[in-house]
């Protein structure tokens, strides 16, 4: 009996990692395919909540600093004739990292495509400024890029100060409100400078800078692709199929009743016939 349990302790200790493994292989097969078509190098930066090992547990991942050491490190290995592709699908996360990375990709010789299939907000807005191109499916999103000092925006911090006689205002606001305003220049002259060095015009490129950070939207507020397009930004719908196929592979969190499903196959007007009574 104890080596039945044993036997079944095991195995459940193992397939989570063989799955894990295969479907990492899947991944790499995927990314290797798309280099092959468009002659480019493939670097993806998915954060979804995935499920890890025995007990089921998700983690839910951020852009974060050994995001940057890896992207940049596999950058560097990229000679400078070769194109790179970079397919993001992220809520945000650590702006030193963003930054990193978008002028890693700003300096990179060769074209830079940013692949958007769904979403790429705050810092994979950031990151995405830094391509040549961004491919945007037609129901995909970018987003602002005004920072936040914890949770709250630093647009707001600085808001509410000056709302209020200065003395009035505890010294640790006023202090967030002195890092806010700096956080904020500091932002919109990174964002001037990205979109100035691939070429958009300065008068243009100022007001841009402006927008995307002075917080006149919501952290969260959806940049859809033909506002995108109205801002200037060097956006197209041409989505390669592999993208999506390769975004599959990353599937959510298999947590208890799965919210979204359907028929995995392709929808033929007057397929299946009408109930009858």
């Amino acid at each position: 009996m104890d080596g039945l349990f044993l036997i079944l302790f095991l195995f459940m200790v193992v397939t989570p990692t063989l799955k894990q493994w295969r479907i990492n292989q899947l991944r790499l097969s995927a990314m290797r395919s798309l280099e092959k078509r468009r002659g480019s190098r493939v670097i993806s930066l998915i954060h979804r909540q995935e499920t890890m090992g025995f007990f089921g547990m998700f983690q839910r991942n951020f852009i974060n600093i050994e995001d940057s050491e890896e992207v940049l490190r596999f950058i560097r290995m990229t000679p400078d004739h070769v194109p790179i592709d970079m397919v993001i699908h992220t809520p945000g996360g650590l702006l030193l990292a963003a930054e990193q990375i978008a002028e890693a990709l700003r300096k990179h010789p060769s074209k830079v495509t940013v692949f958007v299939p769904h979403y790429a907000m705050s810092g994979g807005t950031l990151i995405a400024l830094a391509a040549d191109e961004i491919v945007m499916d037609r129901h995909a999103v970018l987003g602002p890029v005004d920072p936040q000092l914890g949770q709250w925006p630093a647009a707001s911090i600085i808001k509410a100060v000056e709302q209020k006689p200065v003395e009035e205002v505890d010294d640790h606001t006023l202090i967030m409100a002195d890092v806010a305003r700096k956080a904020m220049r500091q932002t919109e002259d990174f964002v001037r400078r990205l979109l100035k060095s691939n070429g958009m015009e300065e008068e243009r490129a100022d007001a841009l800078a402006k927008a995307l950070t002075d917080g006149r939207w919501t952290h969260d507020y959806p940049i859809n692709i033909d506002e995108a397009r109205s801002l200037g930004l060097p956006v197209t719908d041409q989505m390669p199929d592999e993208i999506c196929a390769l975004m599959r592979l990353y599937p959510q969190s298999g947590q208890g009743r799965p919210s979204v499903q359907y028929v995995p196959l392709p929808f033929e007007h007057g397929v299946g016939a009408k109930a009858s009574m």
